[in-house]
């Protein structure tokens, strides 16, 4: 993704309303997907790809 590329809600979602992205191991919010990194806004948690 790029730098404040907008992104609609309907691409993070499966057809039967499941959320496709991957949940924090510490907290269960959704980690922000950057280049390099996930992150959890609320927790702080990292994960390095």
């Amino acid at each position: 993704m790029a730098k404040h590329e907008t992104v609609s809600l309907h691409e993070k979602y499966s057809e039967d309303g499941e959320y496709e992205g991957e949940k924090c191991p510490r907290c269960s919010s959704f980690l922000a997907e950057h280049e390099d990194r996930k992150s959890c806004g609320k927790c702080g948690y990292t994960k390095h790809e």
